[in-house]
């Protein structure tokens, strides 16, 4: 016994001994706190409350979790509610979307969407399957597609390797395609199978030469692989307009570095347009030499803001000929995600979609191209609702980036600039990517993919046509000042040429 309490007395001591060396240690790191926040002139909260002032930045950074967990409601959240997350993440995980006891949706702020459903829906034995469109009729390699939801821009790097390839291991198995982003063609983009939209961004990463401009050599090798099916040349995307791709020096790998063509480390700018484009003459040329080239269809990819250049572009197309029309335009919404971007673009700059895409639609139509241009609908489409609404306003095909990222487990922790992404979505680090089990995503990929269509497909079919394609503006309307609903095809009727040529 006495043993016994010699031993514990010697351990209490120990212990005494460690928690005055802690005491002293904290003690002399406040004391340090306090010089340093007292003599330091950068930020007047520490240098008038020292010590104290620094808990400021430390309950700013906790507010945005508890925002997120304890205070907000449902379809409160910006970018994305819990209400639109939470949808992604049933689907994804393919489980019972269903819900009770009436809608939290207040359908009463302006701007609401309302789809006007019909009398004699449409049965379940007369439902159609969409129909396959072809993408390019006049290239060498025409793309058929009849996946109406795909996977948007998202370049390796801005993600990370096992997200990319969950991506596409999904998407194969959903159907759907994948566009690679500006950062270049990846083994993982292909190692999944999943149809690939290659992105040409500015700095022309993957296929550029040592001076920055276009290789044609590299282009061929790109469209050498059979599951490359377009070329998508970026003009500008929502979250950035009139500024290029920014990836972080921390997120450059060697990895990706090789791949984009440029050093590991460095932060990687891409120029704020392509030189070579200055025109719609110098654009037509160039979607025409890319798929001279690589015998693929070749669209470009704008977020619109002044749109009279639309309208001499599409007046162009008729005097050099039919076919020298992009395959396709890809529009993008102002209010669009992306990894980094300064926040005076991001919040300021670029028209968001609800009003850029019904301008698109109806100056292709009044031009006459509608048969010949395809348009993709791009910008914070991540439910039934908000797709179905893009192809009443005359989208053919949605791209997703963000939905299929919350398929993979993101929790919207708004750190993809900062290399520490919680899920192993944006991130390089090998300890954060291991909570991402490629397998268990790809799945979710397919099962997100795979609902979204079939919810827009009941939206469809509750409006009475068989298939979403079929969806027209009368068929969706929304809710103005006066708390009354309008149809779209009064909200936003025809563009004249006329009129948009008063904007340059």
């Amino acid at each position: 016994m006495r043993d016994f309490l010699f031993h514990a007395m010697s351990i209490l001591q120990a212990m005494s001994a460690v928690l005055v060396f802690l005491l002293g240690l904290g003690l002399f790191a406040i004391i340090v706190m306090y010089v340093v926040d007292k003599t330091q002139t950068r930020s007047a909260i520490r240098r008038n409350f020292p010590v104290v002032g620094r808990f400021r930045y430390f309950f700013e950074n906790l507010g945005e979790y508890f925002r997120q967990y304890f205070f907000a409601q449902d379809r409160e959240e910006m970018p994305f509610n819990r209400a639109q997350r939470s949808w992604v993440y049933r689907a994804a995980k393919n489980l019972d979307n269903t819900i009770a006891f009436g809608s939290t949706r207040d359908l009463r702020p302006v701007g609401t969407v309302i789809f006007v459903n019909c009398p004699y829906p449409v049965l379940e034995t007369s439902i159609a399957k969409t129909s396959p469109l072809t993408i390019g009729p006049h290239t060498s390699q025409p793309y058929v597609t009849d996946s109406i939801f795909n996977v948007s821009a998202m370049s390796f790097g801005a993600i990370s390797r096992p997200a990319v390839l969950a991506l596409s291991k999904g998407s194969a198995m959903a159907g759907n395609w994948m566009n690679t982003g500006e950062g270049g063609l990846s083994p993982y983009h292909l190692e999944g199978g999943a149809d690939i939209v290659f992105q040409i961004g500015t700095a022309k990463y993957g296929v550029r030469n040592e001076d920055g401009s276009l290789s044609d050599e590299k282009l061929k090798e790109v469209a050498a692989h059979d599951q490359v099916k377009m070329i998508e040349l970026k003009l500008s995307q929502g979250a950035k307009p009139g500024k290029g791709g920014i990836l972080p020096g921390a997120k450059v790998t060697k990895e990706i570095a090789k791949i984009r063509g440029i050093p590991p480390g460095a932060d990687s700018i891409s120029p704020n347009r392509h030189p070579e484009v200055d025109s719609g003459e110098d654009l037509l040329n160039m979607i025409n030499h890319i798929r001279d080239v690589t015998g693929l269809p070749v669209g470009f990819k704008a977020v619109i803001g002044a749109y009279g250049w639309l309208d001499e572009l599409f007046t162009l197309i008729h005097e050099r000929g039919i076919e020298s029309a992009p395959d396709f335009i890809t529009v993008d919404s102002g209010d669009g995600g992306t990894g980094a971007a300064p926040m005076s673009l991001m919040d300021s700059v670029g028209l968001p979609l609800r009003e850029s895409l019904p301008l698109l639609v109806d100056m292709i139509d009044h031009h006459g191209l509608g048969d010949r241009i395809f348009v993709i609908a791009s910008g914070k489409l991540i439910t039934p609702t908000e797709a179905a609404w893009a192809l009443c306003v005359g989208a053919d095909f949605i791209n997703s980036a963000r939905g299929f990222m919350f398929s993979l487990g993101c929790v919207q922790a708004l750190q993809c600039n900062k290399n520490t992404c919680p899920t192993g979505i944006a991130t390089h680090e090998k300890h954060l990517q291991r909570g991402l089990d490629v397998a268990d995503k790809a799945e979710r990929v397919h099962q997100y993919s795979k609902n979204i269509r079939k919810e827009i497909g009941i939206i469809a079919h509750s409006c009475g046509v068989s298939e979403p394609r079929q969806l027209k503006r009368f068929h969706c309307r929304v809710v103005g000042e006066d708390g009354r609903s309008t149809p779209l095809d009064e909200l936003y009727p025809p563009q004249s040429a006329e009129s948009a040529a008063t904007v340059s």
